[in-house]
């Protein structure tokens, strides 16, 4: 099953974007590098799709590739039904407008030497959305108010290097919203901000979504701050450039069929000490991650893998399969025996954005 086939109701919208293959290999001197391996991902309009991953599991290569910042070894991006690289030079450009990528560093994604207005005002003139400076800057005071930063007026004459990193990453938003994208690519981009502001951040991107009707590719490395954004939508795992597990947010989170997933689970700070005594936790074999220049035969997990069975786990490379309904892994052992025990996971509860 692949992570386009979710489910019944899923089936009869189309996807506004999907990636059907896809792979990128880059060529070094150690060897060809697979950072991406044969995956197929979809987002529907307005929905939530987090990729979650260790570094180096493939899951920004994945993000450029959707974003059209990077063209595929194989495989096909395609928006709104279209591969998006059999798109003539017009149309590449309508699609770059509709798909927005706000990177994971505050600091180094501003141009320090514009001020703000003209930093979310650029794209504005570049594609003839406004046709004066002052329509310009009333469209930069209502996105600025838009994602929190108010009064919108004392910013607009700022330069990024006086603003905190928070205020740097809202109004990375801001410009991003300046074309009215479909679909918002983050990558990463609370990871560098404290606690406090990582959460008022999410909070302003879950309304956003609510508001704009926006979807979002939303990157990063914590499967808790996957469940506080996209508790209502899908997340994908991903390893060593293979997605492992995808689902509807809520089982990934409280019922995880995959080893990886339910280590990366485990790896959440629990605040409670009583239930950190009692938890159950999965007991890697190994915390060493291998290489992607020389990945391992069959499962590329198999050697930190607490469920790893010899001549099972390092022959083929296992393929995402249905678990249970709208719940698919990679995992030969799971796909065999089944995860008992475990519940069908989800509840009504929203515990985030």
């Amino acid at each position: 099953m692949s992570a386009q086939e979710l489910s019944p109701q899923d089936t009869v919208r189309t996807p506004l974007m999907t990636l059907d293959g896809v792979s990128q290999v880059f060529s070094t001197k150690a060897g060809p590098i697979r950072a991406v391996d044969n995956i197929d991902l979809s987002i529907n309009p307005g929905e939530v799709l987090c990729l979650v991953g260790e570094s180096g599991s493939g899951k920004t290569t994945a993000a450029r590739m959707a974003a059209g910042l990077a063209r595929p070894t194989s495989g096909q991006v395609a928006f709104d039904g279209t591969d998006i690289w059999s798109l003539k030079r017009n149309d590449f450009t309508a699609f770059r407008r509709s798909v927005q990528y706000v990177h994971q560093d505050p600091y180094a994604s501003l141009n320090p030497t514009r001020t703000i207005l003209q930093t979310i005002t650029a794209p504005l003139f570049k594609h003839g959305l406004v046709k004066s400076k002052k329509a310009a800057a009333e469209r930069a005071v209502e996105l600025l108010t838009k994602v929190d930063l108010t009064p919108a007026e004392n910013y607009l004459s700022k330069y990024p290097h006086q603003l905190s990193g928070g205020q740097r990453q809202r109004v990375a938003v801001a410009r991003a919203l300046t074309l009215d994208p479909k679909l918002i690519i983050a990558d990463e981009s609370t990871s560098m901000l404290d606690v406090s502001i990582r959460i008022s951040v999410l909070a302003m991107l879950g309304r956003l979504r609510d508001d704009l009707g926006v979807g979002f590719l939303f990157i990063t490395h914590d499967l808790a701050i996957a469940k506080y954004f996209g508790w209502r939508g899908k997340t994908a795992v991903m390893y060593l450039g293979r997605i492992v597990e995808f689902g509807p947010t809520p089982k990934i989170i409280n019922a995880p069929t995959h080893p990886y997933t339910r280590a990366l689970i485990d790896a959440i700070p629990e605040p409670d000490p009583d239930l950190t005594k009692t938890k159950g936790r999965e007991s890697l074999r190994s915390l060493e991650i291998p290489s992607l220049a020389h990945l391992p035969s069959g499962c590329s997990f198999h050697p930190r893998c607490p469920q790893f069975e010899d001549g099972l786990c390092d022959g083929a490379i296992p393929e995402l399969v249905t678990i249970r309904s709208g719940q698919s892994a990679a995992c030969h052992v799971v796909a065999r025996d089944g995860v008992p025990g475990v519940g069908d996971g989800g509840r009504p509860d929203e515990p985030g954005a």
